[in-house]
């Protein structure tokens, strides 16, 4: 998977867990691989030497969370973002954790996200908010930009220990779903976000790239030069499901069928009850809906 650029902020609103179930789906938690808290604290301890000065750490399988804000500020982002994000994408779409224990680093602000990247990775941030580095092992963080962009992310490496060659339209989809987000009836729940205003002019203007043609998308055409738009047009895609009780029915149909659905191109006409030749009509009553959204 390639490292996975966000271009603009996004925030999360959090709420404690409720406990409450999934209403009638079977969750894909429970019986899958699990990075334990010994082997986080194994991977810190082996990464000592790495850690600069005046960082603090916290453990959070499957993930090792360090930061220079403070350890008041690292424990809270790790308890409120990074614990009830991975709690609520375990209960409704990942049964397994990533294979080895991922490291998470907030840098305070600009400065910090800027040298550190350089001193620590060999290489300049090209994104002022976070990117997810597989090479690296890494989630880096400007947390000063919000914990939006940090929830994204974590969305990748689960993906790619669960869903080997997911399509980049669905990865991307996922993730900037989440990138605004609270939790609604035990469910993390994708918010109205930014992404909305750039999809509501290019459907006033009729620019919007087919359905069936997104669907079908390669990684390169899907981060090509209508990359902003493809990732608007995939969240809002999975933010209609979300909204009509959908989505995660889609997720699991897709993971039983796509040995023979790669693009899932199958499963979203199922989920949208529609046949080959429906997408269309679909796509033009989905932007008008968009179209009436106010966020």
């Amino acid at each position: 998977m390639r490292a996975v650029l966000i271009t603009l902020v996004t925030a999360i609103v959090v709420t404690p867990l409720s406990g409450q179930t999934d209403s009638g789906i079977d969750s894909p938690s429970g019986t899958g691989r699990r990075i334990t808290r010994a082997q986080c604290a194994a991977h810190l301890e082996a990464m000592q030497s790495r850690i600069p000065t005046g960082f603090d750490t916290v453990l959070e399988p499957p993930f090792v969370v360090l930061g220079d804000g403070g350890r008041d500020a690292v424990a809270r982002s790790a308890e409120r973002t990074v614990r009830w994000a991975v709690e609520l994408l375990r209960r409704d779409f990942f049964r397994d954790d990533p294979r080895e224990v991922l490291e998470v680093w907030l840098f305070d602000g600009k400065t910090s996200y800027q040298k550190h990247c350089r001193e620590l990775f060999g290489e300049p941030p090209t994104t002022p908010f976070g990117f997810y580095s597989p090479r690296h092992g890494a989630l880096i963080m400007n947390i000063a930009t919000g914990g939006g962009t940090l929830v994204h992310e974590i969305v990748h490496p689960f993906v790619a220990a669960n869903v080997e060659d997911c399509p980049a339209w669905l990865n991307e989809g996922l993730g900037s779903l989440f990138e605004q987000c609270r939790e609604r009836d035990g469910r993390i729940t994708g918010l109205l976000n930014w992404r909305l205003d750039g999809l509501q002019q290019a459907i006033r203007a009729e620019r919007t790239v087919p359905l069936g043609k997104l669907l079908a998308t390669s990684s390169a055409e899907f981060y090509g030069e209508r990359s902003g738009l493809h990732y608007a047009e995939a969240r809002y895609l999975l933010y209609w499901l979300q909204e009509n009780g959908k989505l995660q029915a889609f997720w699991r149909d897709w993971l039983a069928t796509r040995e023979r659905d790669p693009t899932a191109a199958a499963a979203m006409r199922r989920a949208l009850a529609i046949d080959g030749d429906g997408l269309a009509a679909f796509q033009r009553e989905w932007e008008g809906w968009l179209l009436r959204q106010q966020r």
